[in-house]
């Protein structure tokens, strides 16, 4: 939930809630995702668990070559919104400056997305007292994750809104959910935790990934229209209407992301490359004036499949009753099968 929608109030109001908050640091300074850990420590009870979730390093992307092609693409969508395109680049993020604030804060959970650490830095935040997590879109991403030592996997079904946790963008996981973590389950030994996420937003969903073999279940989407969440009040919008579908689609960031269909993301997903981070560069000047404007044809409206469910919830009450419909869930489910229904 990088980019806006998360905030120190909404994974502490998750946290206190009985769940597992997290921020996000992706796009931010180093010094603004200490703030933030400032600001979520003030919120929460000295014992209370919370997560930081991080961009692993990408790759350079296979299709660099084609970015001056699609920003030529871009000139008009720039000169109707009169700004200049960005200029494309490379970074990883403040990758090695985060990693190092994130030890020395002893951050609970890391999180990591488009990657997995090294066997070193996993070590490196084990010893930080940090348990770590990374995202796997297949069975191989699970089993180099588990070989590097970390201790939980969380298994990206393809319903998830956002981007594709995958480690190669040209090669990102396109199984469901419980297919996906069945099959992860019988591909990775036990000492690994399993985090299942992707169109989960209900009780029933979080239920029927327990039943399958999860640990815990992680959600995004459903968040969206809490009130402590960052969202954009033309993002809400689009989620409250839910007149459109989701689609795959590189036109934002040049990585593979699951969004709501507006005009950008149909007019130019067809001549995007992969080239993550520098189509995310060249496209954040029109993205910001979009937004600025309100208007939901332009930026980026990132929501899982099931977005339509989401909810204008306070997130601590959403929490409590996602967790009591997934308890009668699967009360509800033993019972059938003991009865014999």
């Amino acid at each position: 939930m990088a980019g806006g929608p998360s905030t120190p109030a909404l994974a502490a109001s998750v946290s206190t809630a009985g769940g597992l908050g997290f921020l996000a640091a992706g796009y931010k300074s180093v010094e603004a995702v200490r703030r933030e850990l400032e600001e979520i420590r003030s919120l929460l009870a000295e014992s209370a668990p919370y997560g930081v979730n991080l961009f692993a390093p990408p790759g350079h992307g296979a299709g660099v070559a084609g970015v001056a092609a699609y920003a030529e693409r871009l000139r008009e969508e720039a000169d109707r919104r009169a700004v200049t395109l960005g200029v494309p680049r490379w970074d990883d993020d403040n990758y090695q400056a985060k990693l190092d604030l994130l030890c020395a804060e002893h951050v609970p959970v890391i999180s990591m997305t488009f990657g997995c650490p090294s066997s070193a830095e996993v070590d490196r935040l084990h010893d930080a007292g940090s348990a770590v997590w990374v995202t796997v879109t297949t069975v191989q991403e699970a089993r180099f994750a588990q070989q590097a030592g970390v201790d939980g996997l969380i298994v990206q079904g393809v319903e998830a809104g956002g981007h594709r946790g995958s480690f190669d963008d040209t090669h990102p996981g396109d199984l469901g959910l419980l297919a996906l973590l069945q099959l992860v389950e019988a591909g990775v030994d036990d000492t690994v935790a399993l985090i299942a996420t992707g169109g989960l937003s209900t009780g029933h969903g979080i239920a029927a990934v327990l039943a399958a073999g999860a640990a815990a279940a992680q959600l995004g989407t459903a968040f969206l229209l809490c009130p402590e969440a960052g969202t954009s009040q033309a993002h809400r919008e689009m989620i409250r209407h839910n007149a459109a579908p989701t689609a795959l689609t590189r036109a934002f960031t040049g990585r593979t992301a699951r969004g709501i269909s507006n005009r950008f993301l149909r007019e130019h997903t067809p001549h995007a490359p992969s080239a993550y981070p520098e189509i995310h560069h060249l496209t954040a000047p029109l993205r910001s004036a979009a937004r600025a404007q309100g208007d939901a044809d332009g930026f980026h409206l990132w929501a899982g499949q099931a977005y339509p469910l989401a909810q204008p919830t306070p997130a601590a009450e959403l929490v409590l009753k996602l967790a009591a419909d997934a308890r009668d869930a699967l009360q509800t489910a033993a019972e059938r099968i003991t009865n014999g229904d």
